[in-house]
Protein backbone atom coordinates (compact mmCIF):
# COMPACT_ATOMS: atom_id res chain seq x y z
CA UNK A 1 0.00 0.00 0.00
CA UNK A 2 2.72 2.45 0.75
CA UNK A 3 5.50 1.42 -1.35
CA UNK A 4 7.49 3.99 -3.38
CA UNK A 5 5.08 7.25 -1.72
CA UNK A 6 6.41 8.29 1.47
CA UNK A 7 9.07 10.51 1.27
CA UNK A 8 9.45 10.79 4.75
CA UNK A 9 7.73 9.51 8.20
CA UNK A 10 7.22 12.70 10.36
CA UNK A 11 5.69 10.99 13.51
CA UNK A 12 6.48 7.35 14.11
CA UNK A 13 3.57 5.48 15.78
CA UNK A 14 4.80 5.03 19.08
CA UNK A 15 5.85 8.52 18.92
CA UNK A 16 1.96 8.85 18.86
CA UNK A 17 0.65 6.55 21.77
CA UNK A 18 3.62 8.17 24.04
CA UNK A 19 2.63 12.13 23.14
CA UNK A 20 -1.20 11.13 23.31
CA UNK A 21 -0.82 9.16 26.86
CA UNK A 22 1.01 12.73 27.79
CA UNK A 23 -1.53 15.26 26.41
CA UNK A 24 -4.14 12.39 28.59
CA UNK A 25 -2.15 13.04 31.54
CA UNK A 26 -2.06 16.97 31.21
CA UNK A 27 -5.63 17.30 30.25
CA UNK A 28 -6.75 14.68 33.37
CA UNK A 29 -5.00 16.79 35.68
CA UNK A 30 -6.39 20.12 34.51
CA UNK A 31 -9.90 19.68 35.08
CA UNK A 32 -11.63 18.66 38.32
CA UNK A 33 -11.92 14.71 39.31
CA UNK A 34 -15.71 15.30 38.75
CA UNK A 35 -15.94 17.51 35.66
CA UNK A 36 -17.64 16.36 32.74
CA UNK A 37 -15.98 16.82 29.46
CA UNK A 38 -17.79 16.95 26.22
CA UNK A 39 -15.14 15.70 23.69
CA UNK A 40 -15.68 17.15 20.08
CA UNK A 41 -14.06 15.58 17.58
CA UNK A 42 -13.73 17.38 14.03
CA UNK A 43 -14.35 14.78 11.39
CA UNK A 44 -12.86 12.74 9.96
CA UNK A 45 -9.06 13.51 10.60
CA UNK A 46 -9.40 13.48 14.26
CA UNK A 47 -11.44 10.28 15.09
CA UNK A 48 -8.18 8.23 15.89
CA UNK A 49 -7.00 10.77 17.93
CA UNK A 50 -9.98 11.54 20.03
CA UNK A 51 -10.35 7.73 20.24
CA UNK A 52 -6.91 7.17 21.46
CA UNK A 53 -6.86 10.29 23.42
CA UNK A 54 -10.30 9.67 25.59
CA UNK A 55 -8.91 6.51 26.58
CA UNK A 56 -6.34 8.12 28.15
CA UNK A 57 -8.55 10.88 29.86
CA UNK A 58 -9.15 9.51 33.38
CA UNK A 59 -12.23 11.60 34.02
CA UNK A 60 -16.19 11.55 32.62
CA UNK A 61 -16.24 12.12 28.51
CA UNK A 62 -19.17 12.29 26.24
CA UNK A 63 -17.85 12.27 22.76
CA UNK A 64 -19.36 14.21 20.01
CA UNK A 65 -18.48 14.98 15.96
CA UNK A 66 -18.76 18.10 13.81
CA UNK A 67 -17.98 17.65 10.27
CA UNK A 68 -17.12 21.20 8.98
CA UNK A 69 -14.56 21.67 6.26
CA UNK A 70 -12.58 24.61 4.80
CA UNK A 71 -11.40 22.29 1.86
CA UNK A 72 -12.41 21.28 -1.31
CA UNK A 73 -10.32 18.34 -2.38
CA UNK A 74 -6.83 18.56 -2.70
CA UNK A 75 -4.24 20.09 -0.54
CA UNK A 76 -5.34 23.72 -0.26
CA UNK A 77 -8.21 25.61 1.67
CA UNK A 78 -10.86 27.81 0.26
CA UNK A 79 -11.05 29.76 3.00
CA UNK A 80 -15.42 29.09 3.53
CA UNK A 81 -16.12 27.23 6.42
CA UNK A 82 -18.88 24.53 5.80
CA UNK A 83 -20.70 22.79 8.96
CA UNK A 84 -21.79 19.24 6.90
CA UNK A 85 -22.70 17.58 10.34
CA UNK A 86 -23.56 19.62 13.76
CA UNK A 87 -23.35 18.28 17.56
CA UNK A 88 -25.94 15.94 18.97
CA UNK A 89 -25.02 16.91 22.50
CA UNK A 90 -26.31 20.39 24.34
CA UNK A 91 -22.82 22.00 25.66
CA UNK A 92 -24.65 24.26 27.41
CA UNK A 93 -22.82 24.71 30.76
CA UNK A 94 -20.66 22.08 29.71
CA UNK A 95 -16.70 21.99 29.60
CA UNK A 96 -16.32 21.53 26.17
CA UNK A 97 -12.72 20.15 24.46
CA UNK A 98 -12.61 20.49 20.75
CA UNK A 99 -9.64 17.60 19.35
CA UNK A 100 -8.43 18.49 16.09
CA UNK A 101 -6.04 16.28 13.71
CA UNK A 102 -4.06 19.90 12.37
CA UNK A 103 -3.92 22.98 12.56
CA UNK A 104 -3.27 24.15 9.09
CA UNK A 105 -4.17 27.96 8.88
CA UNK A 106 -6.81 28.08 11.98
CA UNK A 107 -9.56 29.24 9.69
CA UNK A 108 -11.61 26.81 10.51
CA UNK A 109 -11.12 26.22 14.47
CA UNK A 110 -11.70 29.82 14.53
CA UNK A 111 -15.14 29.48 13.24
CA UNK A 112 -15.78 26.30 14.95
CA UNK A 113 -14.95 28.24 18.30
CA UNK A 114 -17.23 31.48 17.59
CA UNK A 115 -19.88 29.29 16.72
CA UNK A 116 -19.51 26.63 19.79
CA UNK A 117 -19.17 29.76 22.27
CA UNK A 118 -22.61 31.03 21.08
CA UNK A 119 -24.39 27.94 22.82
CA UNK A 120 -23.07 29.02 26.06
CA UNK A 121 -20.55 26.01 27.20
CA UNK A 122 -18.74 26.38 30.64
CA UNK A 123 -15.41 26.57 29.00
CA UNK A 124 -13.47 25.56 25.77
CA UNK A 125 -10.17 24.01 25.47
CA UNK A 126 -8.50 22.87 21.91
CA UNK A 127 -6.26 19.83 22.03
CA UNK A 128 -4.44 18.98 18.31
CA UNK A 129 -1.81 16.62 17.78
CA UNK A 130 -0.42 18.79 15.03
CA UNK A 131 0.17 22.50 14.58
CA UNK A 132 1.51 23.66 11.62
CA UNK A 133 2.45 27.48 12.99
CA UNK A 134 3.67 28.48 9.84
CA UNK A 135 1.11 28.61 7.77
CA UNK A 136 -1.61 30.46 10.85
CA UNK A 137 -3.29 33.22 9.47
CA UNK A 138 -5.60 33.32 12.23
CA UNK A 139 -2.88 34.38 15.11
CA UNK A 140 -5.41 34.70 17.73
CA UNK A 141 -6.56 31.12 17.73
CA UNK A 142 -5.29 29.74 21.01
CA UNK A 143 -3.86 25.83 21.69
CA UNK A 144 -4.22 24.99 24.87
CA UNK A 145 -2.32 21.13 24.38
CA UNK A 146 -0.57 20.41 21.41
CA UNK A 147 0.78 17.14 20.18
CA UNK A 148 3.89 18.45 17.52
CA UNK A 149 4.63 21.35 16.10
CA UNK A 150 5.35 20.52 12.47
CA UNK A 151 6.76 22.10 9.44
CA UNK A 152 5.00 22.95 6.44
CA UNK A 153 4.88 20.05 5.04
CA UNK A 154 1.46 18.08 3.32
CA UNK A 155 1.37 15.33 5.78
CA UNK A 156 -1.19 12.08 5.77
CA UNK A 157 -1.51 8.74 8.02
CA UNK A 158 -3.29 8.63 11.55
CA UNK A 159 -6.50 9.93 10.30
CA UNK A 160 -5.33 12.37 8.42
CA UNK A 161 -5.48 11.55 4.25
CA UNK A 162 -5.08 12.72 0.62
CA UNK A 163 -8.23 12.01 -1.22
CA UNK A 164 -9.73 10.01 1.77
CA UNK A 165 -6.42 7.55 1.36
CA UNK A 166 -4.24 6.64 4.06
CA UNK A 167 -5.98 7.49 6.97
CA UNK A 168 -5.73 4.23 8.85
CA UNK A 169 -1.64 4.27 8.13
CA UNK A 170 -0.39 3.92 12.50
CA UNK A 171 2.14 6.76 11.19
CA UNK A 172 2.14 10.50 10.54
CA UNK A 173 3.90 10.51 6.63
CA UNK A 174 4.86 13.12 4.04
CA UNK A 175 3.92 11.76 0.63
CA UNK A 176 6.17 12.20 -2.35
CA UNK A 177 5.01 14.99 -4.40
CA UNK A 178 4.14 13.62 -7.42
CA UNK A 179 1.59 11.54 -5.31
CA UNK A 180 -0.51 15.13 -4.34
CA UNK A 181 0.83 17.13 -7.11
CA UNK A 182 -0.58 14.80 -9.98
Amino acid sequence: MLDGIIEEILIKEEELEERIAQLGEKITNYYNQDDEIVMVCILRGGVMFMADLARQIKLPVILDFMDVTSYEGGTTTTGNVRIIKDLEESIGDKHVLIVEDIIDTGLTLKHVINMLKTRNPKSIKVCTLLDKPERRTEKHVEIDWNGFEIPNKFVVGYGLDYEEMYRNVPFIFVPKPEVYEG
